[in-house]
């Protein structure tokens, strides 16, 4: 019989298989599956998605109110993230380094932290990141799900276009390459 220590690290490893099975799906098959008797209630419900966006209550850093309803007609990159994320930290530098490049062709990068203006204020003065960051706190978990992230696991990164169409989704750390392929096409 296993011991509690045992066990723990067990189901540890069994959580950690089950995401990385989820988020590889999720990315390889991303919206490009085949149509379902639910295609348009899906889509309903991701356009109610970005409109969930674009009217959450969100802060700045300095815990100011803001929205991100500024940011409707624009192409963008919302990475969903948290100072305690492992991998949302990893890739932080990459998303900057993306922003730079595709400013040109008008996209933007915005990040929202699902985590307190506290640690997120903190986390920015040792990580410099230039392109805006909002604070959504926990709710922004249930943004995510919105747009299908039902494991409610970060990162969680959505492209949007300027039409508000969502051109894809990741769950977990970004490919650069990959990102750049959406990118490239809007």
């Amino acid at each position: 019989m296993m011991n509690t220590k045992h066990w723990l690290a067990f189901a540890a490893v069994a959580a950690a298989a089950v995401i990385g099975g989820l988020a590889t799906g999720h990315w390889m098959h991303g919206d490009a599956g085949a149509p379902t008797a639910d295609t348009e209630t899906a889509a309903a419900t991701r356009v109610d998605a970005v409109d969930a966006l674009w009217s959450a209550d969100v802060t700045d850093v300095d815990g100011k109110p803001q929205t991100l309803a500024s940011f409707k007609g624009q192409k963008i990159v919302v990475n969903f993230w948290a100072s305690w994320c492992g991998p949302c930290v990893k890739e932080m530098p990459e998303l900057v380094a993306l922003s730079h490049e595709y400013a040109k062709k008008g996209i933007r990068f915005v990040g929202l932290g699902v985590d307190s203006d506290q640690n997120v204020k903190t986390f920015l003065q040792k990580v410099k990141v230039d392109y805006p960051i909002f604070v959504s706190g926990y709710a922004g978990a249930d943004l995510a799900r919105n747009f299908g992230n039902t494991a409610g696991a970060l990162p969680f990164t959505v492209v949007i276009d300027e039409n508000g169409k969502i051109r894809e989704t990741k769950l977990g750390e970004i490919e650069p390459a990959e990102l750049k392929k959406t990118l490239d096409a809007l």
